[in-house]
């Protein structure tokens, strides 16, 4: 076979190719490199989005589970929807925060921010996620006003320089005798506080804070709205490149579509609390006597081995989830204890909804609280503390003690404590605190619901010994009335315990 060898003419040719093909190359790559990356291609090559917003009840804040809130639920989406960390960057004076949006100092602002035509010239809103009114609140002694023109010569609170003013400004060309006056350094629920209370008659306030507060202050009612719907949106840096602001945009869309967004605005701003009522209290007693007995064993046995009562154990399951071994929260918080994800973890736990694994994982962590807790805070004050721990942290928890003793109350003392944790959810106080805002009155009322159930538990595991008693001497009579009674009862039951199904666990109070 003959093998022909290239001419020097040929290997010129290929040379001369190789090198103007080279040439191309890295002519090309210079020219790649020069066009900078979009601003989404920035997100996505340093894996984080850089968020500013404000800590607050509607935005974000560290609950006993990390960092939550509406605004954060929503922005955390889109950052997992890019693949990309959320990093939250806390700014409370509006006019910076838009200013270090402008300056592309973040990528986006997310903190309720009303979408105002004004602010639209160095901003580019996205997408409304919620439309917020203006409302009128009074008081529940007074008569309800149905427009502007009954509070003609009343007073009616509002926060200074705010919008909420400027509307009032507007209303009084319509109505001169409409009065108002502007609380400086106020939060719209120092107002309801305040409606509540009865020191004012009348306050205006959005739609969105009367939601997320009107069961903390039931003597707040809603009159009437005082504007049109106002749109929220997250705001982006106005310019040529829109594509971060794009993907938001198709994320808003996609979460809208798919009823996530409705889910979310429910769970935050729709809760809904049941009163007390004798079904309720029915319904406990029919799940003490039917769910508790199948998880006693355990709750002894972890308590035996944590030092604890078995009935603290059940009283705390039960005001978590109703001893129900598959319960869950939209915290993400799961089982007959509710633990989250990651005190799991560091308590060794692998199935959160396994029972005795829960049951195991809450003890274990009690006790850990327990110890953790200061050595002046001594007796029965420790369990107390334990338990408003177990259910907003330790860092929060440490947060009303400083706030008590600055206040001059006793910070390891739960009675002095109490009264002021619930303070701690006005930005007076939670602005210098060292873990931000916290629903402060859940804990608080976690604590005493607690307590409750496990006296209840405690006098009916009484009862059932004394039953026992009774019946082992003979008394027939005891044992019949009973069982007649139980008989009785048994037709109805049924029915109450369907009812109790259907509520959210770990958030009712009995």
């Amino acid at each position: 076979m003959e093998i022909r060898k290239p001419s020097v003419l040929v290997i010129k040719s290929i040379l001369t190719s190789l090198i103007i093909g080279s040439l191309l190359i890295a002519s090309s790559l210079v020219l790649v490199r020069s066009t900078p990356p979009s601003q989404l291609e920035q997100v996505l090559e340093a894996g984080e989005l850089r968020v500013v917003s404000s800590n607050g009840p509607t935005t974000y804040y560290e609950g006993p589970n990390g960092l939550t809130g509406f605004e954060y639920s929503l922005v955390k989406g889109f950052a997992d929807s890019l693949g990309v960390r959320l990093v939250i960057e806390d700014e409370s004076n509006l006019e910076l925060m838009l200013a270090g949006v402008e300056r592309n100092q973040y990528h986006l602002a997310a903190a309720g921010l009303t979408a105002l035509e004004s602010r639209s010239k160095n901003l580019l809103f996205a997408d409304p996620f919620m439309q917020v009114t203006q409302q009128l609140v009074y008081n529940s002694r007074l008569r309800q006003p149905a427009s502007i023109a009954d509070l003609n010569g009343k007073e009616v609170l509002v926060i200074a320089n705010s919008s909420h003013a400027e509307r009032l400004r507007e209303l009084q060309n319509t109505f001169p005798q409409l009065q108002w006056r502007e609380i400086p350094d106020a939060e719209m629920i120092d107002l309801l506080e305040l409606v509540n209370k009865g020191d004012a008659d009348y306050a205006v306030v959005d739609s969105s804070a009367f939601d997320l507060n009107r069961y903390s202050y039931p003597k707040a009612k809603l009159a009437f709205d005082v504007s049109d719907p106002q749109p929220l949106a997250w705001a982006f840096p106005a310019g040529k490149d829109d594509t971060l602001y794009s993907a938001a945009q198709h994320y808003l869309g996609s979460i809208k579509a798919n009823g996530k967004l409705a889910k979310v605005t429910e769970e935050f701003f729709d809760r809904h609390i049941e009163e007390v009522t004798t079904g309720e209290a029915m319904a406990f007693t029919y799940r003490l006597e039917q769910r508790l007995p199948q998880w006693v064993d355990d709750m002894k046995a972890a308590a035996a081995e944590f030092e604890l009562d078995w009935q603290l154990l059940a009283a705390i399951s039960y005001q978590e989830s109703h001893w129900k071994a598959d319960a869950r929260s939209h915290t993400g918080v799961r089982g007959l204890m509710m633990l989250t994800k990651n005190t799991a973890k560091a308590m060794g736990i692998k199935d959160r909804e396994d029972p005795q694994q829960s049951i195991y994982g809450g003890a274990k962590y009690l006790r850990l609280l327990l110890e953790r807790l200061p050595q002046r805070i001594e007796g029965d004050e420790r369990l107390n503390f334990a338990l408003a721990a177990y259910n907003q942290g330790l860092g929060h928890l440490e947060d009303a003690r400083v706030l008590t003793e600055r206040m001059g109350g006793n910070p390891s003392k739960w009675e002095d404590v109490r009264k002021y944790m619930p303070l701690l959810s006005k930005h007076q106080y939670y602005s210098r605190a060292k873990h931000g805002y916290m629903r402060g009155w859940e804990p608080v009322k976690f604590v005493d619901n607690v307590l409750n159930y496990h006296k209840i538990i405690a006098w009916h595991q009484q009862q059932e010994e004394f039953r026992l008693a009774t019946t082992g001497t003979g008394n027939r009579l005891s044992l019949n009335t009973l069982q007649k009674r139980d008989s009785d009862e048994s037709g109805s039951r049924g029915d109450i315990s369907d009812r109790a199904e259907k509520r959210t666990t770990g958030s009712s109070i009995l």
